[in-house]
């Protein structure tokens, strides 16, 4: 059965670590996960872990580079974030429409303002949802967009609210269709 889930709450509350969990059981038990994660980067400024800026992983092939810097001069932003267009189409994109072909379980996270920024990713991450592939991606709770309006009216896609009291239920429930749908 065809299973698609968005995971979505409050940022901090555990969303990228549950996929990161979910990514790492698939793969001890040999499923190829394809797809995207965006980890931040942090470094030690005046004794404080300060974020500053994203990057963008194909999960197939480890191809990595930044999606977004702390005050990069771009045209594109996303708050304090210089967004980098070209990297959300090359590696972005790409993981995900390699997923769609290889892959037995598809990542998506997340599927935000910084990545909407680039209209082909909403096409690829449709394209994704449109195939016989399992989907597991995050969602920000607060992200105003006409794309992420059209998926969470899909039939086919189950939004999960994830808190700090449920985290562990979910990621059981999350566990258990996802490989299921495998």
């Amino acid at each position: 059965m065809k299973v698609n889930l968005l995971i979505t709450g409050p940022p901090g509350v555990g969303k990228s670590s549950l996929i990161n969990q979910i990514v790492r059981e698939a793969r001890e038990r040999n499923l190829m996960v394809g797809g995207i994660i965006t980890p931040e980067q942090r470094v030690l400024m005046q004794g404080k872990n300060v974020r500053v800026g994203f990057f963008i992983v194909n999960l197939l092939s480890n191809e990595q580079d930044f999606l977004a810097k702390a005050d990069l001069k771009s045209e594109y932003r996303v708050g304090k974030y210089g967004v980098i267009l070209e990297n959300i189409k090359s590696i972005g994109v790409q993981a995900i429409r390699e997923a769609i072909q290889k892959a037995n379980l598809i990542i998506i996270d997340e599927i935000g303002k910084m990545e909407l920024l680039a209209p082909e990713f909403a096409v690829a991450v449709r394209e994704a949802f449109d195939s016989p592939k399992p989907v597991l991606g995050t969602i920000g709770k607060n992200v105003q967009h006409p794309f992420v309006e059209e998926i969470k009216r899909r039939r086919d896609v189950e939004i999960i609210n994830l808190t700090r009291n449920n985290r562990e239920m979910i990621y059981k429930r999350i566990f258990s269709e996802i490989i299921g749908a495998v």
